[in-house]
Parts: C-alpha cells; sequence; structure tokens
C-alpha cells in the first residue's frame, strides 16, 4: 500500500531496514510492483519504469554487490550460480542463493576470497555437484548452510574451515560426520538433523567451542563419551532417536548445558538420576524455563524435555 492508504501521519519517523541485511535493492527484477502512485496534481505525471531501466538495474546490481559485500540472490530460479557474482572477488562478504536450482558450486568459489557467509539452501544439491577444493579454501568462512539439499557425504576438506562458526547440514542424506570436524574449533552452532546419522566421531569432543547441537531425528543409538568435553555447552537436540543412554560425563562436565531434547527417545528420567552432575543440570534448566513454566500449568519440578517419568 502507499503511505497515503497506510495512514502514516505528517511528520511520522519511518526506519527502512533490509531483513536480516540479504535482501537489499537492484537484485533481479521478478515482477513489477502492484502499487501506484498518488496523484501530485502539477507535479510531473509518473511514469513506470521500461525494460531499458530495468536492464540498467540489471547492470547496476554488480556495483550495487561490491559496494554492500552482500549477494543477495535467493528465489531467483537460478540454475547457476551467475558469472557477474565472480567478478565481485574479495568484495563479497554475504552469497545468498538459497532456494534455487543450482546444481554446480565450482571452484571458482575460490575467489571470494574474503566471504563470510555462504548459504546454498535448498537447491537439490548433491555431493557430486561441490566442488570442495575452491570452497575449502575461504578461510574467513564463519558461516556456511547446506539446509534441505541432497548431500550423502562431507568430506575430511570441512576441516580445512577453521574460521567456521557455524555448520548448517540438516534435511539431508548424510549417514555419519567426517573425523576432520574435529579441526573446527572455534565451531559454535552445529545443526544436522533430520539425516540418517548411524554414529558421532569421537573427535567431536575437539569442537571446544560448540555452544549448541542439533542431532535429532537421525539414527543414532549411542553417543560418544567425548561430547562431555564441550564445557560450553548450553543446547543438546536428540529427539527421535534410538539412545537408550547418555554420556556419562555429559552433566558433570558440560556446566553451562541447560537445554536438553530427549523427546522420542528410550532414556526415562530413572536412568537420567543416576548421572554425577544431574541435579545441577536439572536446576539450570529449571531456571532457564521459570518464565515460561510460570505461564503453564506445569510443576517446575517437572523434567520436559522428552525424558519418560518412569
Amino acid at each position: 500500500m502507499t503511505l497515503k492508504e497506510s495512514e502514516v501521519m505528517n511528520g511520522a519517523k519511518l526506519m527502512l531496514m533490509a531483513s536480516q541485511g540479504l535482501h537489499q535493492g537492484g537484485g533481479p527484477i521478478l515482477k513489477e510492483a502492484q502499487t501506484r502512485p498518488i496523484s501530485r496534481g502539477k507535479e510531473t505525471e509518473y511514469k513506470r519504469p521500461d525494460a531499458r531501466t530495468e536492464i540498467v538495474m540489471e547492470k547496476d546490481r554488480l556495483q550495487r554487490w561490491k559496494t554492500t559485500g552482500v549477494i543477495a540472490l535467493a528465489d531467483c530460479n537460478l540454475k547457476a550460480i551467475p558469472n557477474e557474482v565472480w567478478d565481485c572477488g574479495s568484495s563479497a562478504r554475504v552469497l545468498d542463493v538459497n532456494n534455487n536450482s543450482i546444481q554446480d558450486v565450482p571452484n571458482k568459489i575460490s575467489c571470494l576470497n574474503s566471504i563470510q557467509k555462504l548459504f546454498l539452501d535448498g537447491n537439490g544439491i548433491s555431493d557430486e555437484a561441490i566442488r570442495w577444493e575452491g570452497l575449502a579454501s575461504l578461510k574467513y568462512l564463519t558461516v556456511l548452510s547446506f539446509t534441505r539439499n541432497q548431500l550423502m557425504n562431507l568430506p575430511s576438506a570441512l576441516g580445512s574451515l577453521t574460521s567456521l562458526r557455524q555448520l548448517h547440514v540438516a534435511n539431508n542424506k548424510l549417514t555419519s560426520l567426517p573425523n576432520e570436524i574435529g579441526m573446527l574449533t572455534r565451531l559454535e552452532v552445529l545443526k544436522a538433523n533430520n539425516n540418517r546419522i548411524t554414529t558421532v566421531p569421537e573427535c567431536i569432543g575437539e569442537c571446544s567451542s560448540l555452544i549448541e547441537v542439533d542431532l535429532s531425528a537421525n539414527l543414532l543409538s549411542e553417543l560418544p563419551d567425548t561430547l562431555g568435553n564441550l564445557h560450553n555447552l548450553k543446547a543438546l537436540h536428540l529427539s527421535n532417536n534410538g539412545l537408550k543412554s547418555l554420556p556419562c560425563t555429559l552433566f558433570k562436565h558440560c556446566l553451562q548445558l541447560a537445554t536438553l531434547d530427549l523427546h522420542n527417545t528410550e532414556i526415562t528420567m530413572d536412568v537420567l538420576r543416576q548421572f554425577e552432575g544431574w541435579e545441577e543440570f536439572d536446576e539450570r534448566r529449571r531456571s532457564k524455563h521459570q518464565k515460561q513454566l510460570d505461564f503453564r500449568v506445569v510443576s517446575s519440578a517437572q523434567f520436559d524435555e522428552g525424558a519418560d517419568k518412569n
């Protein structure tokens, strides 16, 4: 709607915001806006942009990408990453090509040598589509997201991304995590839920910066004892797995853990009470969720994160 239709009063202050800093102007034009200008009497009559204007805007987007460092190409029906993206070189900080049909992540991606965030969600990408030699050279990459693709394996080259802080590989077909994941000592968030992972490597304990781990909806029957080495861990999501117990050191050593999701596992309250450090964990959990408990008809002593009572 127009400002007049939204009844914004004269003198009001407006703030223009780009959602998550990714959706900035000058990107591909998908359709014309369905708004119409307000008639201003004697002022020059408004004219809609013609095709030539749109072409100019397309040419201008490369300069805009270089200026902002943000390449926003989500939901553009792309089958490949446009060649002009590579022209951004070291100017690029963020590349978002979510929800397209991109089937090739070429070695050329190495030319974006200052990129910090790479979003490739929802493209149907398979293992063969990624040239990891180029991807692994991105030494400043902090966020890598491959959610909702067709990945079956993560290669050892993943360990080269030592600046990585967030790794999102949920909703793929992964059966395992590479041992080299232990080299990601700055990793804070690991989301690998909704895969087919049967085992977690012991080297996960070397990811000393991990704060949140989501391994829910996999095929796990046990977890390595080294999980207790994650002293900064605050949230652990394990629902919908075949787990019957947890590493014995989890509550004893993970002294910041306050969220533990065990829905649809075989772990019971009787099992949890036997672990050293359970009482301290339960106190942290109840303290964290106290506000929510105040608004629910739930006893503050009840563990409602998935463990059976009996």
